[in-house]
């Protein structure tokens, strides 16, 4: 062979392995609080985003991403774990209790550090599982990718606060006194919002947060720039979950679960991904999908234990591709809820599990916007129309929707003869879901921490049979009263007291047609010797018999083991003064003073209810 022909194929061979080897570096860049429906690259009425807008055209726009939670914590660890939380008990914010990893699993950057990277978060965590020291390189304000090794590949997270809800902390005043660069009036405020000068102000000053977190995710691309690493940096945009106006952050509908996600992909590596560049696609995408696929684009081994896959990778690869995405709502800060969803192509499933606990809901913290108080100060005068109301209201107990005609959920579909078909197809499947996991939320919180918080995978197994009882039991709000009563008897007289607690939900969900069982429900309220289980039948009996729960509820908190109890049954208090047809209660912190667990939410509530 001819020397330079020898030494033109060893050239290109040693060229060949070094591209091989080459491993790409990931920045990951994270706003709070806002769904698409902000960005004008995802939605007409959003804010212009130049500098997200310049990514997208240099990658994939992903038109169907979604946070798997619509609240901080829990979205930020089902983005770590790759799991879902209502399996691993991490589906509660804020945690009551820390749970640790499902046996043999890693929060995934340990992966990455096994194989030579180097990771750092800059710098929000907000876990709710227990994170292992073998994650981050560096968790810190400080944190960066100009701290590795020479030549080191990184994974870099990056969030920025500008656009989360505190933003919009703002003092009455200002909407006179502070004027926004976006224009108030005509800037869009969605149809289910009153249409008043607090909403129209507040919609204009998040749109100005919008811009302003876009020039910051302009500067921090700059930074990889001068650095020399953007043509082999895969850069990831997107926010932790929806928000932040009323009805997003919070609930599980699209504008709590739907995320702006643009992935620019660097020079180096665009000739490996099938995608073409500048295009938008729409397979759907979950939190629980980021982390395995940043460790297949790496070439990292995806452990088996998640609940996500990969949706990049390169080279010849044939991906899992999906047009669904499960969702979940539980408790936020002090306020309780049990809501699943299911987005399948064009439709989202909503099911209210517990349908009395209406989405406006007291919850200090939402509260502290000038936005909610103004809508709930509006229903209150009876200024609202019957939309503008429904979120003060009790819901169904599922709900189904057309995002691609309906993108604020307002026409639900469920009771629809011609949606019939797709309104089970969709309810079998989250039935399937939420069994197979199996879905811990149909236990109550208090229960979780004291029987399953040192191994909730585990316990989850163990009592996968009773979960899918509880499930079913719950579903029988779903038929006629007359179809499920008899179910339902059997359930409010079950030896277990947790397929009784879901038993007087169920007559719940059916209201006043399931008085018939009211005999029954007395006796429960009066001597279940479960304390939870006599609060659902005092919530019962005063939502539709008419009463009076005050000296019964106050017993009940005083019999409460746990903060965490205590807490479930100030939810329902809260439920019974604050909704029709309002009851008045005399709350005492004096009540509580023998509970001296995490008291972080059993305060919030005794801030509202009993204020020093």
């Amino acid at each position: 062979m001819p020397r330079l022909l020898l030494s033109l194929l060893l050239l290109v061979a040693c060229s060949t392995s070094s591209f091989a080897a080459e491993k790409p570096n990931f920045l990951w860049i994270m706003s709070e609080d806002n769904s698409s429906h902000f960005l004008k690259w995802f939605d007409p009425t959003g804010a212009s985003t130049p500098n997200i807008e310049a990514l997208a055209k240099e990658g994939l726009t992903y038109d169907n991403a979604f946070s798997n939670a619509p609240v901080c914590s829990v979205a930020r660890t089902t983005l770590i774990t790759s799991c879902y939380a209502p399996r691993i008990g991490t589906f509660h914010h804020r945690k009551s209790f820390i749970v640790p990893m499902p046996e043999g699993l890693k929060m995934f950057p340990a992966y990455l550090r096994e194989a030579g990277y180097y990771t750092t978060n800059n710098s929000k965590e907000d876990y709710n599982a227990q994170k292992s020291k073998d994650v981050w390189d560096e968790s810190s304000r400080k944190a960066s990718w100009r701290n590795r090794k020479p030549g080191q590949p990184f994974f870099h997270v990056q969030t920025y606060t500008t656009t989360h809800e505190s933003s919009l902390h703002f003092p009455a005043a200002d909407i006179d006194n502070k004027p926004n660069e976006n224009d108030a009036e005509s800037v869009f405020v969605a149809p289910y919002h009153p249409q008043s000068k607090e909403f129209k102000y507040t919609y204009a000053r998040y749109h100005d947060r919008i811009q302003q977190m876009d020039q910051q995710v302009g500067k921090l691309v700059d930074q990889l720039r001068e650095d020399g690493l953007l043509d082999s940096t895969f850069v990831f945009y997107f926010a932790d979950h929806g928000g932040v106006l009323p009805r997003s952050k919070g609930y599980a509908y699209d504008t709590g679960l739907h995320v702006p996600l643009v992935i620019r992909v660097p020079e180096k590596f665009r000739e490996q991904l099938p995608q073409t560049t500048g295009s938008r696609i729409e397979s759907f995408v979950s939190f629980v999908d980021f982390g395995p696929t940043v460790l297949n684009l790496a070439g990292a081994k995806v452990p088996d234990q998640i609940d996500g896959h990969a949706f990049l990778g390169l080279g010849e690869q044939q991906l899992v591709e999906s047009d669904e995405s499960f969702g979940y709502a539980d408790r936020f800060d002090e306020k309780y809820d049990m809501v699943r969803t299911l987005r399948k192509g064009k439709y989202r499933y909503i099911r209210n599990y517990q349908r009395f606990n209406f989405d406006g809901l007291m919850n200090n913290y939402r509260y502290k916007m000038v936005a909610y108080q103004n809508w709930k100060e509006w229903f209150d005068a009876q200024k609202l129309d019957g939309l503008q109301s429904q979120f003060f209201q009790a819901r169904p107990a599922e709900m189904l929707f057309d995002v691609s005609e309906d993108p604020y959920e307002i026409d639900d579909l469920a009771g629809d003869p011609k949606h019939q078909e797709v309104l089970e197809e969709l309810r079998g499947r989250l039935d399937e879901i939420v069994v197979g996991m199996p879905d811990l939320g149909f236990y109550p919180e208090s229960y979780l921490a004291e029987k399953a918080a040192t191994n909730p995978v585990a316990f989850g197994q163990q009592h996968k049979a009773d979960i899918a009882a509880m499930q079913q039991i719950a579903n029988l709000q779903l038929g006629s009263f007359a179809d499920a009563q008899s179910d339902i008897a059997k359930a409010l007289a079950s030896s277990d007291p947790w397929q009784r607690y879901w038993g007087v939900i169920a007559c719940s969900g059916h209201g006043a047609e399931a008085l018939p069982l009211k005999e029954t429900l007395v006796k429960l309220a009066e001597s279940d010797p479960e304390n939870l289980v006599r609060v659902r039948a005092i919530e019962y009996l005063a939502l539709y018999a008419g009463q009076d729960p005050a000296e019964a509820m106050g017993k009940a908190l005083e019999n409460a083991k746990t903060a965490t109890e205590a807490n479930l049954i100030l939810n329902s208090v809260v439920l019974l003064r604050d909704g029709s047809p309002g009851y008045s209660f005399s709350i005492r912190r004096q009540q509580v003073e023998h509970l001296k667990q995490n008291r972080g939410e059993l305060e919030r509530r005794l801030e509202y209810l009993d204020p020093k």
